[in-house]
């Protein structure tokens, strides 16, 4: 359809439904804060651990790379990660962690120390119904 001034004019019915709807998406998408670390002392594992948190602010990127859980319509992020944990630790160490290892010796002893860690990222959650979506910003 055209006005008098020849401009196409889309029906506001349309244009506020659009708005809504991308409202709406916008809702459902969190935002959380992961770190991860995983300490090996000696060759025998000595701490892991993984922290979880609500992002206070908007985090700035673009997603990319996501994983998906299934879900049992829980919003609890921490559960539905530890329902699968270790699914969750590989794909972590796809996205690449920084390495730090030291050996000491002494009186022939010898001692070694490692820390692979995730820096604390923020990661964009989209829960679904059945389904929740976890990518990284870059």
């Amino acid at each position: 359809m055209s006005n008098r001034d020849g401009d196409r004019d889309i029906p506001r019915s349309i244009s506020v439904a659009l708005f809504f709807l991308l409202f709406s998406l916008a809702l459902h998408a969190s935002e959380y804060l992961i770190s991860y670390q995983y300490t090996v002392k000696d060759a025998i594992l000595y701490n892991e651990s993984l922290q979880i948190a609500k992002s206070m602010k908007k985090c700035k990127g673009i997603a990319y790379n996501p994983i998906i859980f299934k879900t049992q319509d829980s919003k609890n992020l921490e559960k539905i990660i530890n329902t699968d944990r270790e699914r969750f630790i590989e794909y972590i160490h796809k996205l690449g962690l920084y390495l730090k290892h030291s050996e000491t010796t002494s009186n022939a002893v010898n001692s070694s120390m490692t820390f692979l860690t995730l820096k604390t990222t923020c990661f964009k959650v989209d829960f679904n119904d059945t389904f929740v979506r976890i990518s990284p910003l870059k």
